[in-house]
């Protein structure tokens, strides 16, 4: 089957500011591999943000990464592509007409990309899938004025999820969203993403470390939402405990971070700054060998739709302690792999995580009931499959479709 996988802000290729891959940037580059891997013709298109990129590029994993000219060719947040989607579209529909490669179906992620593809989709009859990969009810609520979203975000993600054949959720916490939305029930598929258990395994080199002193792991962005500023409140109850934080800009780029200084000031004003440790970006190839080093990951963010550091972390064997939302709650299993608590409750945190680090077989336990959940049900073989399902029923239908016309 030949799938198209559009996502226009978030190559496959494409390495961040920050020198890691982003959650979408990595879950479309392992979607399309699993795919091929079940045998499919997969191409990926990505908008085109420099000169120098050439048309397509063939990647190891056996797809194709189409880049497609919207827009001026140079970086641009996702946040102000809106005006480029039309582009966008037509040059796929055009694309697909005039080429010998006509996708099955076409796969949208992000609500920019599914504009897109409906778009391209309607000129030339091919099937649309949507994976939102966040919604702006969510960012709306929780970020409020500091949310950048353009006005009419979700009136699109809206219209998007009943105009599409099918929507692709990750989680139950996104169902429920979408149907607060009005997004019908019997469009949504629900497809968890998956791990990659080649980078994030048990076995593999450790990051050194101070074998007498509990070390507590946070991997994500530098922003307050994913709940930085909460774990350093909950320090002071962890007593001799260190936190590594990974994320956000380059380490030497740190010192003129405004988040990562006003983080600094708070662990000083708690008088933890001796054991908080910011590393700042950490390529994703190497992230594997850190979570392998902690006793404990904490995922402590306000909101989020899926979160893909709990799954990493279980996968490599590591207990972890997370917020009660969105894909944290769906991917840690309260009491078996790891301990939940209410999310902005730097109290509760530190109770959570003292008591692990006191408990070395609750510890053993969670770790091997992680490792056993992710393997069961995160992988991408599973989610490949499960994918080519959904493509192939929505094939069969618009082959019926034809026929009847």
């Amino acid at each position: 089957m030949r799938i198209a996988l559009i996502s226009e802000h978030a190559s496959p290729l494409a390495v961040l500011p920050d020198g890691t891959a982003g959650g979408q940037h990595a879950h479309v580059a392992e979607l399309a591999a699993a795919l091929v891997a079940e045998g499919h013709d997969v191409r990926v298109y990505t908008r085109r943000d420099s000169d120098t990129v050439p048309d397509a590029v063939s990647t190891r994993d056996g797809y194709l990464v189409c880049h497609v000219p919207a827009g001026p060719a140079e970086r641009i947040p996702r946040d102000e592509l809106l005006p480029y989607m039309g582009e966008f579209g037509r040059w796929l529909a055009g694309q697909w007409q005039a080429d010998d490669w006509l996708p099955d179906v076409a796969h949208a992620h992000y609500w920019t990309s599914g504009l897109a593809t409906l778009h391209a989709g309607r000129r030339t009859g091919v099937p649309v899938v949507q994976t939102y990969h966040g919604l702006g009810t969510v960012a709306r609520r929780q970020e409020g004025n500091r949310d950048t979203s353009p006005p009419g975000r979700i009136g699109y993600e809206r219209a998007i999820g009943r105009a599409v054949d099918r929507v692709v959720v990750q989680g139950q916490t996104e169902v429920g969203e979408l149907l607060r939305m009005g997004v019908p029930r019997s469009r949504m598929t629900l497809v968890p993403g998956g791990v990659n258990q080649e980078l994030f395994r048990p076995d593999g080199p450790v990051a050194p470390r101070d074998p007498a002193r509990p070390r507590i792991l946070t991997v994500g962005r530098l922003v307050a939402h994913d709940g930085l500023p909460d774990l350093v409140r909950a320090l002071p109850g962890v007593p001799e405990a260190e936190c590594v934080v990974i994320g956000g800009p380059p380490a030497d780029r740190l010192p003129t971070d405004g988040f990562a200084r006003r983080l600094t000031a708070l662990a000083t004003a708690c008088r933890v700054a001796d054991r908080v440790r910011l590393l700042g970006a950490v390529p994703r190839e190497e992230l594997g060998r850190w979570y392998r080093s902690a006793d404990v990951l904490v995922a402590a963010p306000w909101h989020e739709p899926a979160h893909l550091t709990p799954l990493e972390g279980m996968a490599c064997g590591v207990p972890v302690v997370g917020t009660t939302v969105g894909g944290v709650a769906e991917s840690v299993v309260d009491g078996l792999t790891g301990d939940l608590v209410p999310a902005r409750d730097p109290r509760a945190l530190g109770t959570a995580i003292r008591r692990l680090l006191r408990d070395n077989v609750r510890r053993f336990s969670y770790a091997t009931a992680a490792l056993d959940r992710i393997r069961s049900g995160y992988s991408w073989q599973r989610a490949a499959q499960q994918l080519g399902a959904v493509y192939a029923s929505l094939t069969a239908m618009h082959h019926s479709a034809q026929a009847v016309a």
